[in-house]
């Protein structure tokens, strides 16, 4: 495990079953835009990253709120860059169309939110 340190985030790498993961911590909000997301994701995939994973309290709530279109802006640009992301946190949303969206997510591999980094990691 390996930790890096930009700004208010930290990064630590992982290495599980040969693929390398990345877990972001930080006290910022993240994926408050698609450039946001779009730069960070970059970064991590030109590091060589296979998967990133993040944790839903840093998220924006925009990107919850599935009128923005936030989030899957954001999901499309994971998927073009076949990059896979893990979001760990309490998903009890009151919308069942983002509840629908969260299982759909999960039926992937590609992108998925788990309620725990053990299985984030998994």
């Amino acid at each position: 495990m390996t930790r890096k340190t930009h700004a208010n985030m930290q990064f630590i790498a992982h290495e599980i079953n040969n693929k390398k993961v990345v877990e972001l911590t930080t006290s910022e909000e993240i994926f408050k835009t698609l450039e946001e997301a779009t730069d960070l994701m970059g970064n991590v995939y030109y590091q060589g990253f296979d998967k990133l994973i993040v944790y839903e309290k840093n998220i924006s709530p925009d990107f919850f709120d599935l009128k923005t279109k936030l989030a899957g802006d954001i999901l499309q640009k994971f998927a073009t860059y076949n990059l896979q992301l893990a979001i760990v946190g309490d998903f009890n949303f009151d919308s069942k169309s983002l509840a629908d969206f969260i299982y759909e997510s999960n039926k992937g591999n590609l992108i998925n939110f788990k309620s725990t980094l053990q299985l984030a990691l998994s």
